[in-house]
């Protein structure tokens, strides 16, 4: 081979090679935008800012309709009108609590007496109280002793009528 012509084929890629290296350079000096001006930056900062403030101004206005709403809600006459439906349910249920801790009293009370007297047995007569009727089941060993019960019942505060309903029969 000729020694001619092999420089020309050692020297092409390296100056392919260094033509691409310069392209490669001249493409890296390119410059990168300039950051914004700061008047865009204020610009920015003070839309924000007022898009905040009228945000707030209509968060404040709707929570004063919502407030003003509700109190008119409140002051109506039909929410009064519950209102009040409510306090005498109350009252209600506050009247039939004691009405039937009353009566278990009444209950109670009217058992003991019968458990103190010799002849009637308690265990055998049935005491139930509503609303202050005493009402006794169950078996009497006489007349007497029945007429009894029910003056032992009578004598109980807070009982308004008693219904004997015992059976006079020996025991």
């Amino acid at each position: 081979m000729n020694s001619k012509h092999l420089l020309p084929r050692r020297v092409a890629p390296l100056v392919l090679i260094a033509a691409i290296g310069a392209l490669s350079l001249s493409a890296c000096d390119q410059r990168v935008a300039p950051p914004a001006p700061r008047a865009d930056v204020d610009a920015a900062i003070d839309k924000t800012r007022d898009a905040t403030v009228a945000a707030a101004n209509k968060a404040a206005e709707l929570a004063e309709k919502a407030r003003d709403q509700t109190v008119a809600f409140a002051k109506s006459p039909q929410v009064r009108e519950d209102a009040g439906k409510v306090v005498d349910a109350l009252k209600n249920v506050g009247t039939t609590a004691a009405a039937k801790v009353d009566d278990a009293a009444i209950t109670a009370s009217v058992s003991a007496g019968l458990a103190k007297d010799s002849e009637l047995s308690a265990r055998q007569i049935s005491v139930e109280t509503r609303a202050g009727t005493v009402k006794l089941v169950g078996p009497a060993p006489s007349a007497e002793a029945k007429a009894r019960a029910t003056d032992i019942a009578k004598s109980v505060g807070g009982v308004a009528t008693v219904d004997n309903q015992l059976e006079v029969r020996a025991m």
